[in-house]
């Protein structure tokens, strides 16, 4: 290119991006309002989310550390605006499927992974957003049976502290993009 076409399409390029809206990028919670056209923040709509019961242990795990997140400890509230469905299933791999033998005979590990499914849905009962998520968390099995069981549960306690982040943090992104 020459010397004056770099500089005439570097001027086109912006007036054409001058037309078109930009993106814009908003802090999660910033005073400004979630949605176009709202008025409430973001934390003020995360807050009024109300999440189903479940009854798996795992579930029930993510649900708790979600309602946390969602309202800051303050407990599920009183008149949700959305209510939230959650399933949790849980898979757990083998990671290594041989026993090392070694003097110090080093466990076998696995992998503990969590899938999140959830359906939000607003005060006329309709879908406003859905979404999985997934997060896996690897541990040593001990030849000991109670604390091979123990190790498990503590992968999962840890799977389902990532995964609630993960899930709010996708819901967030589900009620901006309304």
């Amino acid at each position: 290119m020459n010397r004056i076409a770099r500089p005439a399409l570097a001027i086109g390029l912006l007036a054409a991006l001058a037309v078109f809206p930009a993106c814009t990028v908003r802090p999660l919670y910033s005073s400004a309002p979630a949605t176009s056209g709202g008025t409430a923040t973001m934390a003020e709509e995360l807050s009024s989310i109300a999440i189903k019961p479940v009854t798996a242990r795992e579930a029930q795990e993510v649900r708790n550390h979600l309602i946390f997140l969602f309202n800051g400890g303050a407990g599920e509230p009183a008149n949700p605006a959305y209510t939230m469905t959650l399933t949790v299933s849980k898979r757990v791999e083998t990671a290594a499927s041989r026993q090392i033998t070694t003097e110090d005979e080093e466990p076998t590990a696995k992998t503990v992974i969590l899938v999140a499914r959830y359906s939000l849905a607003g005060p006329d009962g309709k879908t406003v957003a859905s979404g999985r998520q997934q997060i896996a968390s690897s541990y040593d099995v001990p030849r000991q049976q109670f604390a091979a069981l123990r190790a498990q549960v503590d992968a999962v306690d840890r799977a389902a502290r990532e995964l609630a982040e993960l899930v709010r943090l996708s819901v967030a992104q589900d009620i901006a993009a309304r």
